[in-house]
C-alpha cells in the first residue's frame, strides 16, 4: 500500500511539473538565475503558432502566486521562422517570501490562452 501511495505522489509531481494547457503561444521552458536579493533574470522558451504581425506571441509576463505581475518582456516582432525561441527579461524583482512564479505568454490577438508554467526561485 505504501508504495501505491508513493508512486502516486511521485506521479502527480511529475504532472505539476508539465505545462498546464496548449495555445497559441505555449511557455515551455525556462531558467531562472538570481542577480541578487531579490533580483532575478530569466530566459524563456516560448512555442507559438506565430503567422506575421496580426499573429504572433506578443509579450510574456512573470507572474507571483497571487497573479500580481512582476516582469513584462514586449516581444517586438513575430518569430514564424524561429520556432520555438527564447528570450531573457533581466532584473525582475521579486519580493520576499514569494518561492515560485508562473511564467505566461500572450498571443495577439487571442491573449492568454496557452500553457504555462511555474519555477522555483534559487534561493542563491
Amino acid at each position: 500500500m505504501a508504495r501505491g501511495l508513493t508512486i502516486a505522489l511521485v506521479l502527480a509531481g511529475a504532472l505539476h511539473a508539465l505545462p498546464s494547457s496548449a495555445g497559441e503561444a505555449d511557455v515551455i521552458g525556462a531558467t531562472v538565475d538570481r542577480r541578487s536579493a531579490g533580483l532575478y533574470d530569466f530566459d524563456v522558451t516560448i512555442r507559438s503558432r506565430d503567422t506575421g504581425w496580426d499573429r504572433y506571441a506578443d509579450r510574456f509576463e512573470v507572474l507571483a502566486p497571487d497573479g500580481r505581475v512582476l516582469g513584462v518582456r514586449v516581444l517586438d516582432h513575430p518569430h514564424e521562422n524561429e520556432q520555438p525561441f527564447t528570450r531573457e527579461l533581466s532584473g525582475v524583482a521579486i519580493p520576499r517570501g514569494i518561492d515560485r512564479v508562473t511564467i505566461r505568454a500572450r498571443f495577439k490577438p487571442v491573449g492568454y490562452d496557452g500553457a504555462t508554467l511555474t519555477i522555483a526561485l534559487p534561493t542563491r
